[in-house]
């Protein structure tokens, strides 16, 4: 199927912007574009009529416009998982007085579609339409761990092991021994490696046909987890996950 260019240009000029490039000028998106500034004009001009981009009138540099905000809140109204999930993070949040995360695979990371935000702990990363390296997350490990060895070797091609914190996992072979650690303690966890300071425990969450489709997560002081701290609330978030599974369809085998 051909590949139309402008749609293509248009789309990438968009995934320009991010968190530390929230307004760039022409000359910055031609530059990093390699396209004439008359062509990225072009763009910008039909992206900003239907509201995609906005302009600021001040500096004259472009951004995201709020048609993204609106047409993302439209596709996280209709996402069941998230609706299915919210009473149950916001209940896990109250009960611990922690932050908690509802988190889905997307390519190789993973992306923030629910957060409750906790008391006890202010997580700075993590957001909304965030997304987050699966090596250096817990929510991320644990999603992966799922896959099998195959499933896991082909994910893992040209994966970049960029280090977010000292801690950061930074390669193949420690990736893999600690899934293997995740695979067999049931959750897994996040030990500085995303942002210092900031331990985050997390589990999977399944499916009507036990498929693993998205992993909630908690975030904790590093400076209060202990074995028991650990183990207590590990209980409570696998408790939580088993009841977003079972309101999803999946019927948990009894022993």
């Amino acid at each position: 199927m051909p590949i139309i260019q402008s749609v293509e240009r248009a789309l990438k000029i968009m995934d320009l912007f991010d968190e530390r490039e929230r307004e760039l000028s022409i000359t910055e998106i031609s530059k990093r574009m390699n396209l004439h500034k008359s062509t990225v004009h072009s763009l910008l001009k039909t992206l900003q009529e239907q509201r995609y981009i906005s302009q600021n009138e001040e500096n004259g540099k472009y951004r995201l416009g709020l048609k993204l905000f609106e047409r993302g809140n439209m596709v996280l109204s209709n996402f069941d998982l998230r609706k299915v999930a919210r009473k149950h993070l916001e209940r896990l949040s109250a009960t611990t007085n922690l932050t908690v995360h509802l988190v889905i695979l997307d390519g190789q990371e993973g992306v923030y579609i629910d957060k409750v935000e906790g008391s006890g702990v202010t997580v700075l990363y993590s957001r909304i339409g965030r997304r987050v390296p699966v090596h250096t997350s817990a929510v991320g490990k644990s999603l992966i761990s799922t896959k099998t060895d195959a499933e896991l070797g082909q994910f893992l091609k040209n994966y970049q092991y960029t280090r977010q914190t000292p801690k950061s996992i930074s390669s193949k072979e420690e990736l893999l021994a600690e899934i293997n650690h995740v695979r067999m303690a049931g959750y897994s966890v996040d030990n500085e490696e995303n942002e210092p300071g900031i331990v985050c425990f997390a589990v999977p969450i399944k499916d009507y046909s036990g498929k693993v489709i998205a992993g909630i997560s908690m975030s904790m002081p590093a400076t209060k987890v202990t074995d028991e701290i650990r183990e207590h609330y590990v209980g409570i978030l696998k408790d939580c996950s088993n009841s977003i599974s079972q309101d999803l369809g999946y019927e948990y085998q009894k022993i």
